[in-house]
């Protein structure tokens, strides 16, 4: 079985970037990691028109709109952290994870994440981490 988060896909001290580039350069992980096909980076890219997906505290979720789903083969996560921040349609982010889920798996990354991510201090924590901390933080 695949593991949905690999250490090689926590990217840290990223430069901030356009939204679109940041979620390209998911997109492109995933598909060359066998999480989903090259449609899931346009199913994300199509999520950010109808659903804004900073979700507060400096945390963006990049993910597909529902029909992306059967673009999923295996579910991934994709973590990188902007130290200096990046701008997330007029919002500050600090910390991206991209998520590609099909069936019910995503509610339990989400709820990972919303614990993991419950405020300001525990982001900062997140975002000035090692791969391997934060690999223990949201692998399990």
């Amino acid at each position: 079985m695949m593991e949905i988060l690999q250490k090689k896909n926590i990217i840290l001290n990223c430069q901030p970037k356009a939204k679109e580039d940041v979620i390209r350069e998911i997109g492109k992980i995933f598909c060359e990691d066998g999480y989903t096909t090259e449609k899931y980076t346009q199913a994300m890219l199509d999520k950010e028109t109808v659903f804004n997906t900073a979700i507060g505290n400096s945390v963006a979720i990049p993910h597909g709109i529902e029909e992306g789903k059967v673009e999923v083969q295996h579910a991934g996560l994709v973590i990188m952290t902007f130290p200096e921040g990046t701008d997330w349609n007029g919002t500050t982010v600090k910390l991206v994870i991209g998520i590609a889920a099909a069936g019910d798996e995503h509610v339990d990354i989400l709820s990972n994440i919303a614990v993991t991510c419950s405020d300001e201090d525990d982001v900062e924590d997140v975002v000035h981490s090692s791969v391997d901390e934060i690999y223990n933080m949201f692998a399990n």
